[in-house]
């Protein structure tokens, strides 16, 4: 991210960082429906002319988990979806034409895994104080490691061992989005993972080894949390996180434009029996054969989207750059610009994300001109002007306040730019090359993404530049509001009689 500090008496600098932590509210807020697993290879030989053969069956433990679906009364002969092998890995293939908004599943809150499953469960008692993520993470470390001992372990079976999210990524493979804020946010995540194992490990695990008896690892836990992150549904009233079994072999299609795809209902769960259910709908028609699909989240950027599951879209508007703008204690008007700064919503750090192809996100212009006040213009800051200083910061105050702006965040860009080791030009080469694995197709299409807005946000911060003589500042205004500005920009004299 890119850190403005703002300016003291003595001097004004730009500071860029690139490491981003998570805040830990950040893993309790999954958005979205989230599924994605190593593509498994199928390859086929066949005649143009002929049909295409059928598609092989699924492994032998996804036929099993279906088979146990089916025996708890999930799946009936009318079901019309069924999991098959996609492009993506494994996802849900249509058994029948099914219509937009039909729905496709129902599974009983009985098969959900959710803290309320770990409350109720062996290990209940020691994890009721526990963040819910972690208490839903130790309940899947430790069921799989029961094996045939454990009630999950059909599901558990089909679960992967990694995806492509960065968080899965050697050392080797890191070094390609060298530069990148999603490189920092992934070190970020992963010690944050890591200090949360150490402590559970501490507090729960080691205390309690009746309860866990075999060794559990922090490779353990970043998986647990790999899953949590690419599967877990979060829409659902009340339920901030919540795994389907089934229902999150669903994938993502970048052509689904809508979110609208899963309720909880009440609903048949059985012969004899009514429970809570949650019901997948298909947001657009499928015909037999193809793959249903969902939309993960509209919001999330490029790095998000790999950070989470595993891949990038080619959409413009997922290439997003974070700046981060920051008022510095040691300036001399910290107290007041932060008491506006707060007056707005916004606070001593505030975070703009800038996307390609997008104007600049409201409030960062106004907070910048805040972030720089200082000599002459500092009198906006006084208290007859608080209720109003953000309407003027909605325009330029001065010269010297658009002047140092401009030349802070070029700054910045030019610092951020000089530290990938690839142009844009060599990034968008290889991709037309193609043939990339899969990981390093990522790393090249996130840093591409990157520099692509930086360049852009630099643009607009050199147009700007030239613009300086043009634009008209406080006093100007002013000076208009009194009728003291003529038609021609001049200042009217009026003489004393």
């Amino acid at each position: 991210m890119t850190t403005l500090v703002s300016p003291s008496s003595s001097s004004s600098f730009a500071i860029l960082s690139s490491l981003k932590f998570p805040k830990p509210k950040t893993f309790q807020r999954t958005r979205s429906i989230l599924h994605f697993t190593t593509p498994l290879s199928v390859n086929s030989i066949h005649s143009p002319q002929s049909d295409p053969p059928p598609p092989p069956p699924p492994p032998p433990a996804v036929q099993t988990f279906w088979k146990w679906m089916c025996d708890e009364g999930v799946i009936s002969s009318k079901c019309p979806v069924k999991p098959g092998i996609v492009p993506e890995g494994l996802g849900l293939v249509a058994q029948r034409d099914i219509a937009r908004n039909e729905v496709v599943l129902e599974v009983p809150k009985r098969l959900w895994i959710n803290p309320d499953t770990v409350s109720v469960s062996d290990i209940g008692s020691v994890c009721g104080g526990l963040k819910p993520w972690i208490s839903v993470a130790l309940f899947l470390i430790r069921e799989r490691k029961l094996k045939d001992n454990s009630l999950w372990r059909y599901y558990l079976d089909i679960l992967p061992e990694y995806t492509n999210s960065t968080i899965y990524w050697s050392e080797k493979e890191l070094s390609e989005i060298q530069g990148t804020q999603l490189l920092s946010t992934t070190l970020g995540v992963k010690e944050y993972v890591q200090s949360e194992f150490e402590k559970v490990e501490q507090e729960v695990i080691l205390a309690h080894k009746q309860l866990f008896p075999l060794p559990i690892t922090s490779e353990d836990f970043l998986w647990a949390f790999g899953i949590l992150r690419s599967r877990a549904f979060s829409r659902l009233r009340g339920q901030n996180l919540v795994l389907i079994p089934l229902a999150d072999l669903i994938n993502h299609s970048p052509n689904i434009r809508t979110e609208e795809h899963a309720s909880e209902i009440k609903g048949a769960a059985g012969l004899f029996s009514w429970d809570l259910l949650f019901s997948l709908r298909a947001p657009a028609s499928v015909k037999a054969g193809d793959q249903v699909y969902i939309q993960y989240d509209l919001k999330k950027s490029n790095a998000e989207l790999a950070l989470d599951y595993g891949f990038i879209e080619s959409r413009t508007e997922r290439n997003a750059y974070t700046l981060t703008l920051l008022i510095s204690e040691s300036d001399e008007f910290f107290a007041d610009k932060l008491d506006v700064a707060e007056s707005n919503g916004l606070g001593e750090t505030a975070y703009f994300d800038i996307t390609l192809g997008h104007p600049l996100p409201p409030g960062m212009l106004p907070y910048l001109r805040l972030v720089a006040l200082r000599g002459t213009d500092a009198f906006l800051l006084e208290s007859i002007f608080r209720n109003s200083i953000w309407g003027h910061l909605d325009f330029p105050v001065s010269r010297a306040n658009e002047e140092l702006i401009c030349q802070v965040i070029r700054g910045a860009c030019s610092s951020a730019l000089s530290g990938y080791h690839t142009t844009i030009e060599e990034d968008e080469k290889l991709m037309e090359g193609g043939n990339l694995d899969p990981r390093v197709e990522i790393a090249v299409g996130i840093r591409a993404g990157e520099k692509k807005v930086l360049q852009q946000i630099d643009g607009i911060f050199k147009e700007r530049e030239l613009e300086l003589d043009e634009l008209e500042y406080y006093q100007e205004r002013r000076l208009k509001d009194l009728g003291l500005v003529g038609e021609q920009g001049d200042i009217i004299f009026w003489e004393p009689k």
